[in-house]
């Protein structure tokens, strides 16, 4: 049976791959895996996800008895045996397809794979059922493939945290650590760039150009680096500075003395350190995240767990709510394309009712 695995390099990176049976790497998986790693810069959890998808579909073809690219014509049965086998949704199903399909098109590309699979995986379409934002100026339409295996899936509406259970978290916070997490979590930051901040990386002195930096006021610099704790990375390939405000620098001011009695966290760069559970001092791990916004939401008696990007979610749409605009929010949620950020908005009740009353005054001659 085929498994993921974890190699960690002697540069003290770490990539994931897949083992066969006599547990050695299988040759075509593993150099897909390292291009993404490595050829990519995809993130360490990124390669984990192909991997475990990968080992699933190699297990399958094994219990098949089918050889790899012939299994790809039968990749309908794969899928029923992922519903079947360990109750998985139409959302999991789809994940894990889409990474066998990324690896048959990797193959294809390097000459592994015979190119008839993607007219296996793909259907030849066109453009002219997209909208026009997305098409752009050209009236010509434009040919794309589409995926042929793909579970349809429900949408449903992304929850954000309300303010209210956002000041309930951090009132159960017990240490000044978990209500920096917590604030940093609220304006914006992503769970793995919150723990993967370098403390070169917070610049909350009044005067930053002491520090050399030409970014004014406090601010925090999300910077992507090939080492960080395990699962821990800035997703966005862009460095960006995120303004802090006075909530934000009390928290770090009052974690900071409180690190400071962690003899052991001394020779560590990173902001966040375990300062309770061994190995103390050590760079914090960003399932302890979800783990301690589980334990503030019990603790402070919420009617559900609250999980971090809920409150990234919640924090684009105060900006929003606060008059802020759409480019404001893609900058402070670091994203490449503002039709990324639109996901994160959820208009509050209130301005939704405020836009129809515009329109009514509107149609009634009295225009504000």
């Amino acid at each position: 049976m085929t498994r993921a695995f974890a190699v960690r390099l002697p540069s003290a990176q770490v990539y994931w791959t897949v083992l066969s049976d006599d547990l050695r790497p299988v040759p075509d998986v593993d150099e897909f895996l390292r291009h993404l790693r490595f050829g990519r810069g995809c993130a360490e959890a990124t390669t984990e996800s192909y991997a475990r998808s990968l080992a699933l579909f190699l297990t399958w073809t094994s219990l098949v008895g089918l050889e790899i690219w012939s299994a790809v014509y039968r990749m309908t049965g794969f899928m029923l045996w992922l519903r079947s086998s360990g109750r998985r949704g139409p959302r999991r199903v789809n994940g894990v397809v889409g990474a066998v399909r990324e690896f048959c098109k990797h193959a294809v590309a390097s000459g592994v794979a015979p190119p008839a699979l993607l007219a296996v995986l793909y259907e030849a379409a066109d453009d002219r059922w997209l909208p026009d934002e997305v098409r752009g100026e050209t009236l010509t339409p434009r040919g794309i493939a589409r995926a042929r295996h793909r579970l349809p899936v429900a949408e449903e509406p992304v929850d954000r945290a309300a303010e209210a259970e956002v000041v309930a978290l951090a009132q159960a916070c017990r240490s000044a650590r978990d209500r920096l997490i917590v604030l940093g979590l609220a304006r914006g930051l992503r769970r793995g760039e919150l723990v993967s901040l370098r403390r070169e990386d917070v610049h909350f002195a009044a005067d930053s150009t002491m520090l050399g930096c030409l970014v004014h006021g406090e601010h925090l610099h999300v910077v992507r680096r090939d080492v960080a704790p395990r699962g821990a990375f800035a997703k966005s390939r862009r460095s960006r500075t995120v303004p802090a405000d006075g909530l934000l620098v009390q928290a770090w001011d009052a974690y900071w003395w409180e690190r400071a009695a962690c003899r052991p966290a001394d020779d560590c760069d990173f902001v966040l350190v375990n300062l309770s559970r061994p190995p103390l001092g050590a760079p914090m791990r960003p399932g302890a995240i979800n783990e301690l916004l589980a334990a503030l939401s019990r603790r402070a008696g919420l009617d559900r767990l609250v999980h971090p990007h809920m409150l990234r979610h919640g924090f684009a749409t105060d900006v929003l709510d606060a008059g802020g605009t759409v480019d404001e929010v893609q900058h402070l949620l670091g994203h490449a394309s503002p039709h990324s950020s639109q996901v994160y908005l959820h208009p509050a009740p209130q301005r939704l009712r405020d836009a129809v009353e515009r329109v009514a005054d509107y149609r009634a001659g009295n225009p504000s």
